[in-house]
């Protein structure tokens, strides 16, 4: 462990494991540690008897729940856009050769009381009972604006400037309805509160227009999809990646201490009396508790289930927004459920979670609204953890801590950070290559899903040839 290392990576998050990867194969020397035994520290995949043991005090979990061995639950559950930025990420690094995926079936949002569908073009606008008929026409209109807006091309600007225009300038120009308005903001372009009304439109415009992207790639009930046996092989999948292009990997390394020099400069880590050298240092919050400040916490329920969640047309894997206004609140509640049909759980049971970011001081009965929509579970846990975000000057100490995992139940966030974290270490934005190309047709080959496999060629073929 005594050698100098350009980067150590502290923590086997997710977000960790992504910049492992990504650093190693720009050819910098990295050193991977945890203090943990295990792969994705907070973002880790746990079996039941694991499950058991950190919610209840004890490994052993009633027979009738299967075995353990079948269960795989993810302490952050999150879906991707299928042609979102961890999509991209993935095809870029290689890591698709981990790893097989599966569309997720539903995505529904919650609207006065009721679960609905998300209508995600002007077609389905049309169809939907979210609206009465008269809203139909306004938010079709509206539909048709957003599929043919084209950054590059004025004549599809019909005289408004987004990057000046807000949102809410935008939707008064539609006479949009607030339910409207709702499912769209948050259920589409997944803003997580109503901040984003008064920014400039087009964030918004090009978050709709990912939503529907990501839908036309299956086609299907969602613009989700999902790893089979859970998010617990996507940290491994970057860690392979790393030691790949010859990263280091040290787990259960207690007590490590970022040392620093004089000038305040991160210039090593200390573990069980030895010392690594490095130039930078980048870790999740617990590793410089000093240097982040806490900015809320996540209330989370997860859910044991025997049955689909009711009126999502018995979808096996669903995501379900609970806009903000519908339920009096300042901030989105979220309910994600998967079952044996990713592999996350034995045949016949359903995982789901219910997640927030908690406002008062009993996060547990905030989730009540979230859990009524699950109907009879067979098991039900609460979890709360503390958010931090980091406090320092990068520049000043070459530290880079990541945020904790918010609550939404989408990584679009989640690789935000990851690539902002990414550009301050490296100064760079990484582009795919065409020499790429032979590498994703070989991973092809032996991908278990068809679908999957056109996704990931199409959107390669896409970025290739338009640079998009």
């Amino acid at each position: 462990m005594d050698e100098e290392y350009d980067v150590i990576v502290l923590g086997t998050g997710l977000k960790e494991c992504i910049l492992s990867g990504l650093l190693s194969v720009d050819g910098l020397k990295v050193l991977h540690m945890d203090r943990n035994d295990y792969y994705g520290g907070d973002s880790t995949s746990l079996n039941l008897n694991q499950l058991w043991k950190r919610f209840r005090g004890e490994d052993k979990p009633p027979a009738h729940l299967g075995s353990s061995r079948d269960y795989n639950v993810d302490m952050v559950p999150k879906f991707m856009m299928a042609n979102g930025t961890l999509v991209r990420t993935l095809i870029h690094t290689d890591v698709t050769k981990y790893l097989s995926f599966k569309a997720v079936d539903g995505s529904y949002v919650f609207s006065k009381g009721k679960i609905h569908k998300v209508p995600a073009n002007d077609m389905e606008a049309l169809k939907s009972p979210l609206m009465g008929l008269f809203e139909k026409r306004r938010a079709r209109n509206f539909f048709i604006y957003v599929q043919d807006y084209n950054e590059a091309d004025p004549k599809t600007h019909q005289g408004l400037d987004l990057t000046t225009v807000t949102t809410r300038e935008l939707i008064v120009k539609y006479g949009l309805s607030d339910d409207t308005v709702d499912f769209i903001g948050h259920a589409l372009a997944l803003h997580r509160d109503d901040r984003y009304l008064n920014d400039p439109a087009i964030d918004t415009v090009k978050r709709m227009k990912l939503y529907a992207e990501s839908l036309a790639r299956f086609q299907g009930g969602s613009p989700y999809i999902y790893p089979l046996y859970g998010l617990g092989e996507l940290p491994q999948g970057f860690a392979r990646l790393s030691a790949v292009y010859g990263g280091t990997y040290m787990l259960n390394k207690p007590d490590c201490k970022v040392e620093f020099d004089m000038e305040g400069k991160v210039c090593g880590v200390t573990s069980e009396g030895e010392t690594a050298k490095c130039k930078k240092v980048v870790c999740d919050p617990s590793y410089l508790p000093n240097k982040v400040r806490k900015i809320g916490k996540v209330a989370r329920a997860i859910a044991i289930m025997s049955h689909p969640i009711a009126n999502t047309n018995d979808s096996h894997s669903v995501q379900i927004i609970l806009p903000q206004k519908q339920l009096g609140r300042k901030s989105d509640m979220y309910v994600f459920c998967c079952s044996y049909t990713h592999n996350v759980a034995p045949k016949g049971k359903f995982i789901a979670f219910v997640s927030t970011e908690a406002e008062t001081d009993n996060p547990q009965s905030e989730l009540k609204p979230g859990i009524d929509l699950l109907g009879p579970v067979d098991e039900l846990f609460f979890d709360i953890y503390d958010r931090y975000e980091p406090v320092n000057e990068p520049s000043l100490d070459n530290c880079f801590v990541s945020m904790n995992y918010d609550a939404t139940t989408h990584f679009e966030t989640t690789v935000t950070d990851v690539l902002n974290m990414y550009r301050m270490i490296t100064g760079k934005v990484r582009h795919t290559s065409s020499s790429f190309f032979f590498n994703i047709c070989n991973v092809l080959l032996c991908t278990v899903d068809t679908n999957y496999a056109l996704l990931i060629l199409s959107i390669f073929c896409y970025e290739h040839l338009f640079g998009g």
